[in-house]
């Protein structure tokens, strides 16, 4: 029976037709994805694209004699129909979403919500996240700038080729540990597995593929915008942090040195409150550390959606 005629039966007593190449494969996953995150979507079109491509090649020269058509045949019959596939990949996606993304419906008033700001996980991974992106930002900066600059410049001699594939890789598997990043410390489901790239292809036509690829180009503009999102993101943590770390201490400081460490210095004199204002004091500072708590939970929330704009594929 040819690979065109198999039918298979599903458990809802529907019947498919296999399908006869592996893009119309990939179409109808993704189709049955649809409703899916995009991340999902990627993996598993990451995932069915290498295992049939693979299994493929490798059953071919097992089977020389079979059409490619019967061959792919026989590799879907092993892995499975789109809708198959794609109902296994909507079960895992359930059972795996971010800890930080399943956010807990809360009946409580304003007031217990506002301060409650200290005890949701969310709002310390968003902390995190814009420490360490200070910190990503200046590597991620670093190798875009030199490495694209070493492929330009290098690119008048041969082995200037050879070094612009190996950093188009190197920016994909960048992106992909930032993007676990992101979906560890701001929730967000981000891809866990790199786009697949064929390997039967000779390196110059690897090099082109990736030089095409618009997605490369996308994730290379994020390296480079991680560095004043990162740089904005520490100086804005430091200030809001130290200031009103400063306010909620001060009073307790100045019972111990004997000595005004809160005022205004007006020319060349310095005004401090009265010892009245010093509890009202403590409390705007804890109010303050409390409203930017929540200021950095909504930051890593926008990051992590701007994220996902750039580092996952449509």
């Amino acid at each position: 029976m040819g690979a065109n005629e198999v039918v298979r039966r599903q458990g809802d007593g529907r019947s498919m037709k296999m399908v006869k190449s592996i893009e119309e494969y990939l179409n109808q996953l993704k189709a049955e994805l649809k409703d899916s995150d995009a991340a999902t979507v990627q993996d598993a079109l990451a995932d069915a694209e290498e295992h049939l491509r693979v299994a493929l090649v490798a059953l071919k020269e097992k089977q020389p004699e079979t059409s490619e058509e019967e061959t792919l045949g026989q590799v879907i019959e092993q892995y499975g129909l789109p809708d198959e596939i794609a109902s296994a990949y909507k079960d895992v996606e359930r059972l795996t979403s971010p800890v930080l993304a399943q956010e807990k419906q809360r009946s409580e008033s304003l007031g217990v919500r506002f301060f409650a700001i200290y005890a949701d996980p969310r709002a310390w991974g968003a902390l995190l996240y814009m420490l360490v992106a200070f910190v990503t930002g200046i590597i991620y900066f670093t190798w875009a700038v030199t490495g694209l600059s070493l492929s330009v410049t290098l690119s008048i001699f041969i082995f200037g080729l050879p070094f612009l594939f190996f950093f188009l890789h190197s920016v994909r598997s960048l992106t992909l540990l930032e993007g676990r990043l992101v979906e560890a410390l701001l929730g967000v489901r981000m891809p866990r597995r790199a786009r697949f790239s064929s390997q039967n292809v000779k390196w110059l036509e690897r090099l082109k593929m990736l030089v095409t690829d618009k997605y490369n180009w996308k994730m290379l503009f994020y390296m480079f915008c991680q560095l004043p999102f990162g740089t904005f993101y520490f100086i804005l943590i430091v200030m809001l942090v130290s200031l009103s770390l400063s306010f909620m201490v001060s009073p307790i400081i100045e019972g111990f040195v004997q000595q005004g460490v809160v005022g205004v210095i007006i020319g060349d004199v310095r005004y401090f409150p009265p010892t009245y204002l010093y509890p009202l004091l403590m409390i705007f500072g804890f109010l303050l550390l409390t409203a930017s708590m929540h200021l950095f939970k909504w930051i890593g929330q926008l990051h992590g959606k701007y994220a996902k704009m750039f580092l996952v594929t449509d």
